[in-house]
């Protein structure tokens, strides 16, 4: 896989809507998924843990694969050979954590996201240092559930998760093109989060002056999670007969904010 740096894909990125302006062409980063594997230098894959969203994530090469340009991280009912220990299905996700990270600018990801019973697919962002949850804060670029014809977009604080306060709108959604491709951005300011749509702002969570700390943790790097999710308490019950369901990515682009500032009205 390459990693192609060059202004006609920032400014032209594969004929989608897109909320970031063009740039010098030495200054975007851009993600197109042209060779048959993905780079291992940027990417590795999200491992089985306890939550939801990794219960059942599996090293499984047809999970994460690329075809004709597009990454493709897929659920699917378990094979008898795939040597799991969960006899229903499994989820394929990939991550930058430190290898990538993220701070101030515009980060843009094209995707199609099928849709199942209980298919939850995410494109979302953890601290890079790693602070506690929610401490360190989590932005939830997109979730989308089920056959919805919405995402979910939100983010998550120690203010809102731990004191409880209601006064920073958290999250919000969105309606997009439910069997089609989409572009879902953030961009990331010093005194807010503005999550787009195909281009459009969609919702916003912004700096308090005179909040405690835990209302504003998001001045730091933050790294990508595209994952494929099936189940939990949120989505309902996995539906083995609505698979396999895939979460498909086309590009993803990032424009610091240093050559992106923020325009006026954000």
């Amino acid at each position: 896989m390459k990693l192609i740096v060059f202004l006609a894909a920032c400014s032209a990125a594969v004929n989608a809507v897109a909320a970031c302006p063009p740039v010098p062409e030495e200054s975007c980063w851009i993600e197109e998924f042209d060779s048959d594997t993905v780079d291992t230098h940027i990417w590795s894959r999200v491992r089985r843990g306890g939550a939801d969203w990794n219960r059942h994530m599996s090293d499984l090469d047809s999970l994460v694969c690329v075809e004709g340009g597009i990454l493709n991280l897929r659920g699917i009912a378990s094979p008898a050979d795939s040597g799991s220990t969960n006899p229903d299905v499994l989820t394929g996700g990939l991550q930058t954590s430190a290898r990538k990270g993220f701070g101030y600018g515009c980060l843009e990801v094209r995707a199609r996201l099928q849709g199942a019973a209980s298919a939850w697919p995410a494109i979302w962002m953890m601290p890079v240092d790693a602070v506690q949850w929610p401490y360190g804060g989590e932005i939830d670029i997109i979730e989308r559930l089920n056959y919805d014809d919405f995402v979910y977009m939100t983010c998550h604080t120690a203010y809102t998760q731990i004191m409880g306060r209601d006064d920073s709108l958290k999250g919000s959604t969105a309606p997009i093109d439910r069997d089609g491709w989409n572009v879902y951005g953030l961009e990331h300011y010093r005194d807010s989060l503005i999550w787009t749509v195909n281009g459009v702002p969609a919702h916003r969570y912004l700096r308090q002056e005179g909040a405690p700390a835990e209302q504003w943790p998001f001045d730091r790097d933050y790294y990508l999670i595209l994952s494929m999710q099936l189940g939990g308490s949120w989505v309902g019950p996995v539906c083995v007969d609505d698979l396999p369901v895939s979460l498909q990515i086309d590009w993803i682009r990032f424009t610091p904010a240093s050559v992106f500032p923020q325009p006026a009205g954000r």
